[in-house]
Parts: C-alpha cells; sequence; structure tokens
C-alpha cells in the first residue's frame, strides 16, 4: 500500500507542474497578440499614407521638359518671354530646375483648361529645338500647328562628306534654299546638324519635308523649287 501512496503523490506533484506550465503559457501568450496588433495598425496606417501620396501626385501633373547645354545662354535671355505668356495666358506654374536641367511646368488651382498643360509643353519644346519665341507662340494661339523632327538619315543613309553636303543642300548659299522653303510653304525649319524640326500646320509640314526629302537624295534646288511653286499655284486656288 505504501507504493501506492508513494506514486499517487508523485503523480499528484505532476499535474501541479503541468498546472503551472499552463498557467505560464496562457501569462506569456498575451505579448505575442498585441504585438501582432500593433503591427497590423502600423501597416494600415502605411497604406493609408501611400494612397494619400498616389492621389496627391495623380492630381498635381507635370511636365519636364530637359534643356541642352547649347540651349542653356538662349533661355536665360528669352526666360521672361517664355514665363509670362505661359503664367498668365494658361496660368501654370513654371520653374527650371538648376538641379536637373530640367524646365518644370505644372498645374495650379487657376488653371481653367488640362490642355494647356501639354500647349505650354510644346511650346517650351519648340524653344529648345532652336525655333524663336515669337513663332512658337504660334503654338499657343492656334490649335492647328505642329512640330514634326526627322532627321537625315531616315530619309537616306550618308556618312563623311555626303552627309555634310546634303545639310549643304538643304540651307542653300546664305540660307536662301531654307528660306524660300518656309516662304512657300508657310512654316519654320530649323536645322539642328542632323535632325530637322519643322513648324506648321499639318498639310504645309507634309510639303516641306517632301522638298526637302527631295533635297537629301539629291535632286538641284532649282527643281524643288518649280515643284514647290506648283504646289503653291494648287493651294491658293483651292482657297
Amino acid at each position: 500500500m505504501a507504493e501506492l501512496n508513494t506514486s499517487e503523490e508523485s503523480f499528484m506533484v505532476k499535474s501541479n507542474k503541468r498546472r503551472k506550465i499552463s498557467d505560464n503559457s496562457d501569462t506569456m501568450d498575451v505579448d505575442p497578440l498585441t504585438n501582432t496588433e500593433n503591427k497590423k495598425n502600423r501597416r494600415s496606417r502605411t497604406k493609408r499614407l501611400k494612397a494619400k501620396s498616389t492621389i496627391s501626385e495623380t492630381k498635381d501633373d507635370v511636365r519636364k521638359i530637359p534643356v541642352p547645354s547649347h540651349r542653356y545662354a538662349p533661355l536665360k535671355e528669352n526666360w521672361l518671354k517664355i514665363f509670362t505668356p505661359i503664367a498668365e495666358y494658361l496660368q501654370l506654374q513654371v520653374r527650371f530646375n538648376l538641379a536637373t536641367r530640367n524646365v518644370e511646368i505644372k498645374m495650379c488651382e487657376q488653371t481653367p483648361d488640362i490642355a494647356n498643360l501639354q500647349k505650354a509643353a510644346d511650346f517650351v519644346k519648340a524653344f529648345v529645338y532652336g525655333f524663336d519665341v515669337e513663332d512658337a507662340l504660334a503654338l499657343l494661339r492656334l490649335d492647328d500647328l505642329f512640330v514634326e523632327t526627322f532627321e537625315v538619315k531616315d530619309v537616306k543613309t550618308l556618312k563623311g562628306d555626303h552627309h555634310s553636303r546634303a545639310i549643304g543642300r538643304l540651307a542653300g548659299k546664305g540660307g536662301r534654299t531654307k528660306f524660300t522653303i518656309e516662304n512657300v510653304t508657310k512654316t519654320r525649319i530649323v536645322l539642328a546638324d542632323s535632325k530637322i524640326h519643322i513648324l506648321g500646320s499639318f498639310q504645309n509640314i507634309q510639303f516641306a519635308r517632301r522638298a526637302l526629302c527631295n533635297l537629301i537624295l539629291g535632286s538641284p534646288p532649282s527643281k524643288v523649287f518649280g515643284h514647290l511653286r506648283g504646289m503653291a499655284t494648287r493651294i491658293s486656288e483651292r482657297m
């Protein structure tokens, strides 16, 4: 009978130990629950902040126009002529970021139309391409004007002296060829090394580009001028 009692006592001790462990386990489980709740709250807060930031970024629409190094001086000289029509006429915010070398255009509460942002960006791009401020201002006043850009290699692959001769044919002696094409087609043309920029209406840009492509391919200027005169007479008859 003594053996039975000792086994019961040992059994009772083991049960007490289990209860203590269970009690300790109950107390230990409280802290992780509070930690997980805090983590969930933090995650929800961060998600809300991210959502607010994305909404604010979509509301504040911005256009950034990079400015090459050779256009810094003209931009500095004509900054008031560029700034005043964008700020007063289009009701937009403009600045030149010295760190990134970009002209940044931003909408504000006073902006009447979203399309003004794209108009201002096209105006600044035209000036950066090399057009005069007076010619680029036409993009703000008229809705039917565009700027088209292409390269000499898009028409014909030329290298070395052949490439320089093609550019010389486009300009002409003293720029006469370029001026005659501009006057006949009522466009403005900028020759920037191998890139050619044309400002005008859609139909006039096509006429000017056709004449420039014929000069690049090697046709003489007299022949190109004859085609341009025929185009000019057709346009005048239609009008």
